[in-house]
């Protein structure tokens, strides 16, 4: 089944001059293996266009506790007190990565966190 980021991961950030770190940690194990083969270097570049990511961008993988870090160079404009590009910074970027949509096995279903599409696509329910 396909369902976002935001539903099996959820992600903290940090900035420090024209640097952001995202890390995005899995809610369960079984969730882990799908969002890393989803969640890639050129994946994150297409959901942070050249605007908003400038530079490198660097995958560290946290197999022991579920866990990618992303370091984004060239994210903030400058920095977040020198950019006038006021939503770049940390917490923005990482909430934007949530959208990300990705398969996981329909088992996994129970699993999931937030609200869901029906199968009817028609509204959303509480799993």
């Amino acid at each position: 089944m396909r369902v976002t980021l935001r539903s099996v991961a959820h992600t903290r950030s940090g900035d420090k001059g024209n640097t952001s770190n995202i890390a995005v940690i899995a809610y369960e194990p079984q969730f882990y293996p799908h969002i890393k083969r989803a969640l890639t270097v050129p994946a994150m570049r297409a959901i942070y266009n050249e605007q908003a990511v400038r530079g490198d961008i660097t995958r560290y993988e946290v197999d022991g506790l579920g866990v990618l870090n992303f370091v984004l160079d060239g994210a903030l404009g400058g920095g977040v007190s020198r950019s006038l590009a006021i939503d770049n910074y940390g917490k923005a970027l990482a909430s934007a990565v949530l959208r990300l949509q990705l398969e996981v096995p329909d088992d996994l279903a129970p699993l999931l966190r937030g609200p869901q599409p029906t199968k009817e696509g028609s509204g959303c329910s509480k799993t």
